[in-house]
């Protein structure tokens, strides 16, 4: 059986959320790590924290909440491209998620980014998943 590290820590953050949980552990990679990174920075994740143990380490992150309503920021969380099927990109076939809302996550040669960065740097990549 073929295991996806992304596709489990999209569904690791997915049922968390679902349940209501501040906090969420995740077995660490390098991609989990910088996918991350790019929630953190874009606004969807509370906090994260890279803890080092002996095995693989993990990351724990810290999931934000409406206030008011306790909706989650994160209203879905999709993997685009598969194992059994990989999508790729040019920077002007990369797709809009909501109108520009949401964000992509493209892998590239530069490294890991949004669809936004992909597009005013003009290169294209593998698009891992959307965020909304």
């Amino acid at each position: 059986m073929h295991c996806d590290p992304l596709s489990d820590f999209l569904t690791r953050v997915r049922n968390a959320q679902m349940a209501q949980h501040k906090v969420v552990e995740i077995p660490a990679s390098n991609l989990k790590k910088e996918v991350t990174k790019i929630l953190f920075d874009q606004g969807y994740i509370l906090n994260y924290k890279f803890v080092d143990a002996k095995p693989q380490g993990l990351i724990k992150i810290a999931l934000r909440y409406d206030s008011k309503t306790r909706r989650p920021a994160i209203t879905e969380l999709k993997r685009f491209s598969k194992p059994g099927l990989r999508k790729y990109g040019s920077s002007s076939e990369l797709p809009r998620v909501l109108n520009g809302l949401g964000v992509s996550i493209i892998s590239t040669n530069k490294g890991l980014m949004t669809d936004k960065e992909a597009r005013r740097l003009n290169i294209g990549g593998e698009i891992l998943c959307t965020v909304y």
